[in-house]
């Protein structure tokens, strides 16, 4: 199972319809046109035809269109508009047509109520147990995400353990939660550590981030859940994810969401937009954070572990870190980075 599809599908194409900016937009004149009716009114408020010139034309046809310049037939010119007349008449329009698109509006339940009705007394609705119900396939896991996602669209809580997310699946995940985002929906997501090592990983969080979602690490272990409202939770059924349990009876979902906000207490907040920009206060992530680590007194075991990495690559970074500080022994360098962090002299 995924959790990387916690914003769901977009809502679809919706019917092309006239907006009032279009509408605007077709009724006002052009920056060239505009120009035109100004040169017409420094010379007076009239310009006879002889003098408007060939490149002009277009933009005349368009003022004249407008209402703002009228043809005089007799003296073979054009004279200037009050453009107040004509904002009257084009809001009058713009008015009338906001009228109808709301009546129509009012009509969309109706129209939509056989799809509504139909929709309800599908067997994935009616015939759905209460408490807690099992999903083996993982297409059914997939639709039944990205359809809570429709349903429930005011707050999403995701917490996905493990390093790096799947690349292949970021740019969709990422497409999908801007769309829940724009809807106005609210998202918060936990990941472990090791995710501020991967650079994909770090860009995505780093883009979600931009849009208004908050990605914090939590340093311990914690299950994999997506809970949707606070009404509706989906937590795996298996240890490898091949299976999900959807929990929808409300004190369970009550005891997830009281165990996510403890988590997020304890989580630590990340500058994504900083690791994925590759400022020099994180030119490297992974050393960065062993050396956070080890600067607290962890052992090599330890921090390979809190940060999902082998103990070989740990001693990797540990190495260069101690290179880079002179350090003759594993003491000496966490003295001497502890004393980088605090300003205090190290050993």
């Amino acid at each position: 199972m995924t959790t990387d599809d916690l914003a769901g599908p977009g809502t679809g194409p919706v019917p092309a319809v006239r907006t009032t900016s279009e509408v605007l937009n077709a009724a006002l004149p052009d920056e060239v046109a505009r120009e035109l009716y100004l040169s017409v009114l420094r010379e007076g408020g009239r310009i006879r035809t002889a003098d408007v010139d060939a490149r002009d034309a277009v933009a005349l046809e368009r003022l004249v269109e407008l209402g703002l310049l009228v043809p005089q037939v007799l003296d073979a010119s054009y004279s200037a508009v009050d453009p107040r007349g004509v904002a009257d008449r084009i809001g009058a329009g713009v008015r009338s047509m906001g009228a109808r698109l709301m009546a129509e509006a009012e009509r969309l339940p109706e129209l939509m109520g056989d799809l509504t009705r139909a929709y309800d007394a599908a067997p994935c609705r009616n015939d759905r147990p209460a408490g807690v119900r099992y999903l083996t396939d993982m297409e059914e896991i997939r639709h039944e995400i990205e359809r809570f996602s429709q349903e429930y669209r005011n707050e999403g809580l995701t917490a996905q353990p493990g390093g790096a997310r799947p690349v292949a699946l970021l740019p969709d995940s990422f497409d999908r939660a801007r769309r829940y985002l724009e809807r106005g929906g609210s998202m918060r997501t936990l990941y472990e550590p090791a995710a501020r090592l991967d650079g994909p990983t770090v860009d995505y969080a780093a883009e979600v981030t931009r849009l208004g979602c908050v990605v914090r690490v939590l340093a311990v272990p914690f299950k994999r859940m997506l809970i949707f409202d606070r009404l509706v939770a989906v937590i795996p059924a298996a240890a490898d994810g091949s299976s999900a349990a959807v929990v929808e009876d409300p004190a369970t979902v009550a005891f997830l969401v009281d165990v996510f906000e403890q988590q997020w207490q304890q989580a630590e907040g990340v500058n994504w937009a900083a690791l994925s920009a590759g400022s020099a206060e994180s030119a490297s992530p992974a050393q960065d954070q062993v050396g956070r680590l080890l600067a607290q007194g962890l052992t090599q075991r330890a921090i390979a572990s809190r940060l999902g990495l082998s103990e070989r690559t740990v001693a990797a970074h540990i190495a260069r870190l101690r290179e880079m500080y002179d350090a003759e022994t594993l003491f000496q360098l966490g003295w001497q980075m502890r004393g980088a962090r605090t300003g205090e002299p190290g050993a």
